[in-house]
């Protein structure tokens, strides 16, 4: 894998190439990574990974006429012979207006904010082994597990490089560490499994194996012996693990792609009020050491801290610069690039700021209700809105969690479900997309 000076130095001389054999601008980005990972089950040694890729992905335009080539080939030969097939191709590629670069003027020089995205640990396979089997080991002491799938534990890092030929170079790399485990509880018909995990930048702020293991192991537990449910209407309640999920299908509605070709069920709903008055919802690409953290676009464009919802109001899309052109805005900084494709876009660190009530005085006034902790399934549609999920959890009874209840679905329009939404005050940034426990009126749960 290719160190950042190194890859923003192959960058150049594609991009070089390119304009060489009659590109009028174009763009390159490098993405390398290697990864260790090891699995356990049953206190043996299932399976020890490791891989390693790198891949360059050249972008060149003529006129309105673009083509991208990628190539895991990173010798200067290959890399030419890339650059020549993207011009070839764009030459016959049809005619789109919408197509470029960046704007010049609004492309990042850096100095890049300091985000303490990688350690440069190196966790050796024989510790990551012993992180496996103390998770694993953990979970089988819970009371009630009967089995196991495993535990894994992992490390990474990845380098990300950016280069255009009106302007902008940009790398940087970051590091990953992870633990996990999945258990099994009970026996015969009456087994239930769940699963923990954690994930983070910095070995240090990784979460132990110990503790990864038992929250394995306790969920595993408390999910025996489910009752059924009767169809009905009754508040649903989205535990933190599962309620990012609404966040995710909030960016999917936003974004460039979904609002230029109208297929977003809030794509006449700028400025409006989509969320309750006063909650609001912030992508933070700055956040130090956060799982998504990067200090510039896949376009080079600066990134910064957004609200995308301010006090429950809409305030703009998702755009990369080919959909800001054809709806006559501005980039917003949150393009995303592979290797082989144009821009999309994507959210970094998004989520959604706590509310003023604790978790137990959210619930306390329900009399019948669900806290979902599992969704299966996909079953949203972003065109209507409207949300069909398969799901898994407890019942809540004169506002106390109590019996674990499964094979249910839920169901409502998120139009609605947005606008009748309660935040707790429990937020915790342990994913990429975060969430605190909530709350949502009125959503349909049929049951067997």
């Amino acid at each position: 894998m290719l160190d950042p000076n190194a890859a923003l130095d192959r960058l150049d001389h594609a991009i070089a190439r390119a304009k060489a054999l009659g590109a009028d601008a174009a763009d390159a980005i490098y993405f390398g990574d290697m990864s260790s990972s090891v699995h356990v089950r049953l206190g043996e040694l299932e399976d020890i990974g490791r891989s390693e890729a790198e891949e360059i992905g050249i972008r060149v335009f003529i006129g309105q006429r673009s083509a991208n080539v990628s190539s895991s080939d990173l010798s200067a030969a290959a890399l030419a012979a890339a650059a020549e097939r993207a011009v070839a191709m764009a030459r016959e590629a049809p005619e789109d207006r919408y197509a470029g670069l960046a704007p010049a003027e609004r492309l990042t020089k850096g100095p890049w904010p300091a985000l303490d995205i990688d350690d440069g640990a190196d966790i050796p396979v024989e510790a990551l082994r012993a992180r496996a089997l103390a998770a694993e080991d953990a979970a089988r002491a819970v009371e009630g597990v009967s089995n196991s799938q495993g535990a894994s534990a992992s490390t990474g890092r990845a380098v990300y490089a950016l280069a255009t030929s009106h302007g902008f170079a940009g790398a940087y790399s970051g590091s990953s560490y992870g633990v996990s485990a999945s258990i099994i509880a009970g026996s015969g018909d009456a087994m239930q499994r769940d699963f923990a995990y954690h994930s983070a930048r910095h070995d240090a702020d990784l979460e132990t194996p110990e503790a990864v293991g038992r929250l394995a192991g306790e969920r595993a537990v408390s999910r025996l012996s489910p009752a059924k449910l009767a169809t009905g209407a009754m508040p649903v309640v989205f535990d933190p693990r599962v309620a990012g999920s609404l966040l995710g299908h909030f960016a999917g509605a936003i974004s460039g792609s979904a609002i230029t070709r109208g297929t977003s069920f809030l794509k006449d709903s700028l400025g409006q009020e989509i969320f309750p008055r006063g909650l609001s919802i912030v992508d933070d690409p700055l956040r130090v050491r956060g799982l998504r953290s990067r200090p510039f676009d896949g376009e080079g464009l600066p990134t910064a801290r957004t609200l995308l919802v301010d006090g429950g109001h809409l305030t703009g899309w998702l755009l990369d610069s080919a959909s800001a052109r054809q709806l006559g805005s501005s980039p917003s900084g949150h393009a995303s690039r592979g290797v082989s494709g144009p821009p999309g876009v994507s959210t970094s660190n998004l989520y959604m700021e706590a509310g003023t009530q604790s978790r137990s005085a959210l619930i306390a006034d329900i009399r019948r209700g669900l806290l979902v902790t599992e969704l299966i399934g996909q079953g949203v549609n972003v065109v209507t809105g409207d949300y069909s999920r398969g799901a898994a959890g407890f019942l809540i009874e004169d506002g106390e969690i109590t019996s674990a209840v499964a094979e249910i679905t839920v169901a409502g329009n998120l139009k609605s479900m947005f606008l009748n939404l309660t935040p707790a005050d429990d937020l915790v940034f342990r994913y990429a997309v975060n969430a605190p426990t909530l709350r949502i009126e009125g959503m349909t749960v049929a049951g067997a």
